[in-house]
């Protein structure tokens, strides 16, 4: 009896950690899990966002247009299909090259009103030479919401990869499904305070990319994100966890180029 209990216990012990691997390995990306690229393009795999590629289509000069996409991430089901829940605008057409930044707010701003939430407005756009950068905040509480990228040569628009699915408990991934919950009601007050996450920045800056400060702060539900500067210059930003201290520099922008605030 004793063996038999012994054997029951291990058998038990080996499939939960079998178990618990196995959602682990699905949901860092395994096979296209949420994190991960693989085939099926994964949730936080780059730029490959599914029904986010934009249909081509001929002109009548056989000229290749795009159509901006406004999937219905935030302020909506964050994690829902998105098959019934995208809006196609105008055609861009890529002879002339990337988007100018007049078109990147356009398509922003469209975005923010098919959400439907008139809480939200687009606070500022950046460009880079990978793409578009665009902040949207609550106009009632002049916080951060939540953060977008702009293709410059598709002019599609889908969220930030990183902190802002991530960590944000409000608009993110941390506010519903698997990750719901865990830090009850979605606040911008946190117990990493602005003044500390501000000098945990700096000094991330100063043993990765010295010589640069930090700038602007924008405090969004869970998180800060944080500008840095290279002399008085834009050089990029960095995100700090409010619960953690954990600092996340967005690599995917690259070199500035201008901003626009609105």
């Amino acid at each position: 009896m004793k063996t038999w209990k012994i054997l029951t216990t291990a058998f038990l012990a080996i499939a939960v950690v079998a178990l618990l691997t196995s959602t682990a390995y699905g949901y860092m990306g395994g096979f296209g899990g949420m994190m991960g690229g693989g085939n099926g393009g994964g949730m936080m795999g780059g730029y490959r966002y599914g029904t986010y590629t934009n249909p081509q289509t001929p002109t009548q000069t056989g000229s290749p247009t795009y159509r901006a996409v406004y999937p219905s991430q935030f302020g909506g089901r964050c994690m829902g299909s998105f098959g019934s829940n995208t809006y196609y605008g105008p055609n861009y057409s890529t002879d002339t090259g990337p988007i100018k930044i007049n078109t990147a707010t356009t398509v922003a701003q469209n975005y923010v009103e098919v959400i439907g939430n008139f809480d939200l407005k687009v606070k500022q756009i950046e460009e880079y030479v990978n793409n578009f950068y665009v902040q949207v905040n609550e106009k009632s509480s002049g916080n951060g919401a939540f953060e977008l990228l702009i293709n410059k040569y598709t002019g599609s628009i889908y969220p930030e990869m990183g902190p802002n699915m991530m960590w944000n408990t409000k608009y993110g991934m941390m506010r519903g499904g698997i990750l719901g919950g865990i830090f009850g009601t979605p606040t911008a007050t946190t117990t990493i305070t602005l003044a500390q996450a501000t000098t945990k920045a700096q000094t991330y800056l100063t043993s990765y990319l010295p010589g640069t400060t930090t700038g602007d702060v924008t405090t969004f539900y869970g998180y800060y994100t944080i500008e840095i500067l290279n002399g008085t210059t834009p050089y990029g930003m960095l995100s700090v966890n409010g619960y953690s201290g954990q600092v996340w520099f967005h690599n995917w922008h690259g070199t500035f180029i201008q901003e626009l605030a609105l």
